[in-house]
């Protein structure tokens, strides 16, 4: 819980209690003041409590304690002198003497302020100079035992604060959720998805060890054919025990790749779309993982949204690591046959594309096609359905025909002739195929586009 969600009265009873510490009783009062925090955080009284009426024991002062603070000098009366007793001062010696007044009045309590003040801002500096190194910090195990977020080197602290002086992110204001992770005690392989309404019970939860049997069982059952819909319900179970125990590792990484490339094989753009966003995050985060794969399906996704500006701000951030990779070589060749109008190598590229990619070119091949069928009817003034068919890679005549047809560019010199020996009229087709595109392909809905 960070501390800009706590009531109004809760910060200014906080500062009123550090303002009343001091050196010889910090460090219990502080620990006094977490603990009261940490209760009413436990029993949901952060806002019914009365905080203006709550005092620590550890900050009440008695009276021989009282008497030990340092007090203020006092002021002496003195007669006023004549002005001939002492010579007039200059402005910058009067200047200088207030200044030794106002440093001899100085309480030492609010030096002891500033100094608490002044470590506050440097233990915020070093928490910003550090934040680069929380992923590394994340990824401290790779075993069943070690999967969670610096779960063991905190699972032992006494207090729901972080405690620690040598962390840079232990603020005495911030709840150490780690402590509160949840592990599953399910022991079922599979489990039906459900969203979440309420707070995860452990024993709704199956641990990481029962997951990756569930994961196992997962790709038999792909192999033998089983119902898409039924293997998504499960993935999406799966992803969801991963997210409730914050686990964050290889496993999890292996986990969205496999359901990635399903959901592309199955036609199901929303599950990619999540899968793809999630990668990407695990991927910052230094996680290793198929990544060029995915970068090159990035990519092709790019152009089938014809995102131009995240597109090229996108490939702007590849490393010499990723550009040298076949499948990320492919996509930018992809890209630059889009930009350039060069049809016949598109299609070329098409039928060659490696992994998945071509699930994902069938998205925007026929939009692609309609623009090299555009710029043919400008340029010819017929063409045989044969040649049609061997330019933008279609697998059949019949299917060549299909698309004529769908596309309103089915005008023939000779309709009465064999179907692969057609040649289309290219004045009749032409402004056809301008409005079918403009209806068909201007707009791109991206179903589950993050």
């Amino acid at each position: 819980m960070s501390s800009e969600s706590w009531p109004p009265p809760l910060k200014e009873w906080v500062a009123r209690c550090l303002g009343q510490m001091t050196d010889a009783n910090r460090a219990e009062a502080q620990a006094e003041l977490r603990e009261s925090i940490a209760n009413a955080f436990a029993e949901k009284t952060l806002w019914t409590t009365d905080w203006a009426g709550v005092q620590l024991k550890r900050c009440g002062l008695s009276s021989s304690q009282a008497d030990l603070m340092p007090k203020a000098p006092p002021v002496l009366n003195t007669l006023k002198r004549k002005m001939n007793d002492t010579p007039p001062m200059s402005k910058k010696a009067k200047k200088a003497a207030a200044q030794k007044r106002n440093d001899a009045n100085l309480d030492f309590g609010d030096q002891a302020a500033l100094n608490r003040r002044a470590e506050r801002f440097q233990r915020e500096h070093d928490i910003e100079r550090q934040k680069s190194m929380r992923g590394q910090a994340s990824l401290q195990a790779n075993n069943q035992n070690a999967h969670l977020f610096n779960r063991i080197s905190r699972s032992d602290s006494p207090s729901a604060f972080g405690t620690n002086p040598d962390d840079p992110e232990a603020d005495p204001n911030v709840l150490d959720w780690d402590k509160y992770t949840i592990v599953g005690t399910n022991q079922e392989l599979f489990k039906d998805y459900l969203r979440l309404t309420s707070e995860p019970k452990p024993e709704t939860i199956r641990p990481y060890s029962v997951l990756q049997q569930t994961l196992v069982e997962l790709k038999k059952r792909w192999k033998d054919k089983v119902s898409y819909n039924w293997i998504c319900n499960q993935f999406k179970s799966l992803r969801q025990d991963l997210t409730v125990q914050r686990i964050k590792n290889e496993f999890t990484v292996q986990v969205y790749e496999i359901h990635a490339r399903m959901a592309l094989e199955s036609s199901d753009m929303v599950e990619y779309n999540q899968c793809q966003a999630t990668l990407k995050n695990l991927y910052d985060l230094g996680i290793p993982g198929k990544h060029e794969e995915f970068t090159a399906y990035r990519i092709l996704m790019l152009l089938h949204g014809r995102n131009k500006s995240e597109l090229n701000l996108y490939v702007g951030t590849l490393t010499p690591r990723q550009k040298r990779d076949p499948a990320v070589q492919h996509a930018l060749q992809v890209q630059r046959a889009i930009s350039m109008g060069n049809y016949h190598a598109l299609f070329e590229m098409y039928f060659n594309a490696p992994n998945m990619g071509a699930y994902i070119m069938d998205y925007f091949i026929d939009r692609e096609r309609t623009r090299a069928l555009m710029t043919m009817t400008k340029a010819y003034r017929t063409i045989t359905v044969c040649f049609i068919q061997n330019e933008l890679g279609f697998e059949s005549v019949s299917d060549t025909l299909k698309f004529l047809g769908t596309h309103g560019s089915a005008f023939f010199v000779n309709p009465n002739a064999l179907d692969r020996d057609k040649t289309v009229e290219c004045k009749s087709a032409a402004p056809q195929l301008a409005q079918v595109y403009e209806e068909k392909y201007r707009k791109v809905g991206i179903k589950g586009a993050i």
